[in-house]
């Protein structure tokens, strides 16, 4: 939206606190996490541990950029919205007025969270960073045996406090990568937005590659989820009301049915019928006892 600070000052300044964490600006709660992390994986002798070093290195920079290229698009630059209403508003009232919508700030139900939440992002990692990571601070509810780890028992041996921590981190290539970041994000999106414009343009075919997410959305949604859609129709169709409603439970109802109308032809409820059934059951009984005397009968 653009310029929003001057009118939603405790959402700008809560995410700007929120953003500062998120790069790892030394002193914040994301610096000790993201520093413990980067510094583990230098640290490791794993295969695959400095390709994973690399990778979370560029993914500080990449953070920083991401992070402060919302920040500024929302919270400075030229107002972007006074063009149209907000979502539910409309541009008059009844009476041909025109409608208000200047952004303001939200309401304590909203800004009240943003601050509970703001302030650990600042202070908790300083003061849990020694007794959760290298103390023993859990316990024995999770166990973290700093011996059985390399990497950390490495980590442990050069930690000595939360603001020796921060002071080290001056000359460490992340921090630096963080403020380039940072520095990019304002050069491009607040004094040269031409060139991301101009980026944009010249590399069209990498814009849609990673503005659709490298299509693994579009290929879950058309291949995996079409595939598991056709399966369960087929197994609805074929299994369910195929093999089931309609050979085992309807079938077998039909097949009684088909019985019953058989044995309704037999069961009149006349008692002239019933005795010339038995007549014949009775003649029948005796032809079958009686017949092979009568061929013998016949033959001399």
């Amino acid at each position: 939206m653009g310029g929003l600070r001057k009118y939603m000052p405790i959402t700008w300044f809560t995410s700007l606190l929120g953003s500062l964490a998120l790069i790892g600006t030394p002193l914040f709660s994301g610096f000790y996490s993201k520093d413990s992390i980067v510094e583990a994986v230098r640290a490791s002798h794993l295969p695959g541990a400095g390709f994973a070093h690399f990778a979370v290195v560029a993914g500080v920079f990449v953070t920083a950029f991401y992070s402060f290229r919302m920040y500024f698009l929302v919270f400075h630059g030229d107002e972007r919205f006074r063009h149209k209403p907000f979502p539910g508003e409309h541009d008059h009232h009844d009476d041909g007025s025109h409608h208000d919508v200047t952004p303001h700030e939200s309401p304590w139900v909203v800004t009240a969270p943003l601050i509970l939440l703001a302030l650990p992002s600042v202070v908790i990692g300083y003061v849990t960073i020694q007794p959760m990571l290298f103390g023993d601070f859990f316990k024995g509810a999770i166990v973290n045996d700093i011996a059985r780890h390399p990497a950390m028992l490495e980590l442990a041996s050069h930690f000595h406090s939360a603001g020796g921590m921060a002071m080290h981190s001056l000359q460490t290539v992340p921090l630096w990568l963080a403020v380039a970041g940072v520095v990019m994000a304002w050069w491009f999106y607040l004094k040269q937005p031409a060139i991301p414009a101009a980026i944009k343009a010249r590399f069209a075919w990498i814009y849609r590659l990673l503005d659709n997410k490298y299509y693994m959305d579009w290929f879950n949604e058309h291949v995996l989820a079409a595939a598991t859609r056709r399966v369960g129709i087929g197994l609805w169709k074929g299994g369910d009301v195929g093999l089931i409603d309609g050979a085992l439970v309807n079938g077998s109802a039909r097949a009684v049915g088909a019985v019953a109308q058989l044995t309704r032809l037999l069961q009149t409820g006349y008692l002239y019928f019933y005795a010339l059934v038995m007549l014949l059951g009775v003649f029948g009984l005796m032809t079958w006892q009686l017949w092979p005397q009568v061929s013998r009968l016949f033959r001399f």
